[in-house]
């Protein structure tokens, strides 16, 4: 059956596994003070975080065998339920936590959905249907552009109100790339990429406190460093304290209760710390090959949905990865976005581990393809 599915993209896999085993090691690292602190026992993350990451594996490995073009029958489904989910967290359903709600609450379950995180998959999904069913209709003003402006804009709106104006604005650019991929003139991509960048300056020039803080934090975090700005500057400590070789896996002193949730958006200055330059160098390299491995999967393709949805995909880990990182290094503002496979967190993992799958689905053809190819040139060869 491997045999007539074609071969999957090892390097792609290898790489997977690198980053959510060094991941599980960084979070067990991360979150031991505060789990002893919150009288949860120190192993409380490291347990979840494995059993995210095997739940992420089966669904990688599932979907790995899952013929693409199913998600082009599931696609507009897929865009009506992220639809209702984001709309459901205006009702009792949401859950606020710490002044944003962004998470549903599963009856008689301690476990948590976050619908943001669906809309990613879902909008990858949708545009690469929508741009390969109506391929003939690309150019036009109307059908091929001013559509999928006016439904990203309600997934942008529906997002930044929880509030969650970094997710909003992945969705939002992951959109405009793919139209840019899929032949929409360049003019009116350009266009809507200028008018969405002055539209969330104005936003967050008129916005309240949450997200004008944030963005003067990022201009000045030492200004106050005890107090709205406290989580950025102890990344920033911990990051310049790591050195090139860092203090040692486990040994970081930022983890011992004063950099806040340092197992999620901020695991990366605990790399730093424990691992120094030559480990952040090394994750920043890991994260490039799978970037890269990503969009030559998606170029060879010889599928116009299976290329459009891979180079999605592409776009969305590119994002995390510099956001994420950007935000730990002080070079953008707080986002709250995590780190791909390396950060705590349930619905991230098993959004990443299924994407993968996806991708190895289409490495899988192109393998195939690409076998079916060579021997038709041995044969006109002989």
């Amino acid at each position: 059956m491997i045999k007539k599915l074609g071969k999957i993209d090892a390097l792609l896999l290898i790489i997977v596994v690198i980053l959510v085993i060094f991941g599980i090691v960084m979070v067990f690292s991360a979150s031991y003070y505060s789990t002893i602190s919150a009288d949860v026992g120190p192993y409380h993350y490291l347990q979840r975080a494995i059993q995210w990451a095997i739940a992420g594996f089966a669904v990688m490995i599932g979907v790995s065998f899952i013929p693409y073009r199913v998600y082009y029958v599931l696609a507009p489904i897929a865009i009506i339920a992220a639809l209702v989910f984001l709309l459901l967290l205006y009702t009792p359903l949401g859950i606020s936590i710490n002044g944003a709600t962004r998470w549903l609450g599963i009856p008689n379950t301690e476990l948590t959905f976050m619908p943001g995180e669906f809309a990613k998959l879902a909008v990858i999904l949708g545009c690469a249907w929508y741009y390969t069913r109506y391929a003939n209709r690309t150019k036009h003003f109307i059908y091929g552009f001013l559509v999928v402006v006016i439904a990203a804009l309600v997934f942008f709106y529906l997002i930044y109100k929880q509030p969650n104006l970094s997710t909003a604005i992945i969705v939002t650019v992951t959109v405009i790339v793919i139209m840019f991929l899929a032949g929409v003139p360049i003019g009116y991509v350009a266009g809507i990429s200028v008018a969405g960048g002055l539209g969330v300056y104005y936003m967050i020039q008129t916005a309240e406190d949450f997200h004008l803080n944030r963005i003067s934090g990022f201009l000045d975090p030492f200004s106050d460093a005890q107090g709205d700005f406290f989580q950025t500057v102890q990344g920033l400590l911990a990051l310049g304290s790591g050195g090139l070789t860092g203090s040692g896996l486990g040994n970081s002193v930022q983890k011992a209760l004063w950099l806040p949730f340092a197992q999620n958006d901020f695991i990366f200055a605990i790399i730093g710390e424990e691992t120094g330059f030559i480990g952040c160098i090394l994750v920043l390299i890991a994260f490039l090959i799978l970037i890269w491995r990503c969009m030559l999967i998606a170029m060879r393709s010889k599928d116009r949905f299976a290329m459009l949805l891979g180079a999605g995909i592409s776009v969305l880990f590119g994002l995390q990865v510099i956001l994420n990182i950007g935000v730990v290094t002080a070079v953008l503002p707080p986002t709250g976005v995590i780190l791909p496979f390396i950060s705590y967190g349930g619905n991230a993992i098993i959004l990443f581990m299924f994407l993968m799958g996806i991708m190895l689905n289409i490495s899988r053809g192109d393998s195939k393809e690409l076998a079916s190819r060579r021997r038709r040139q041995r044969e006109e060869a002989a």
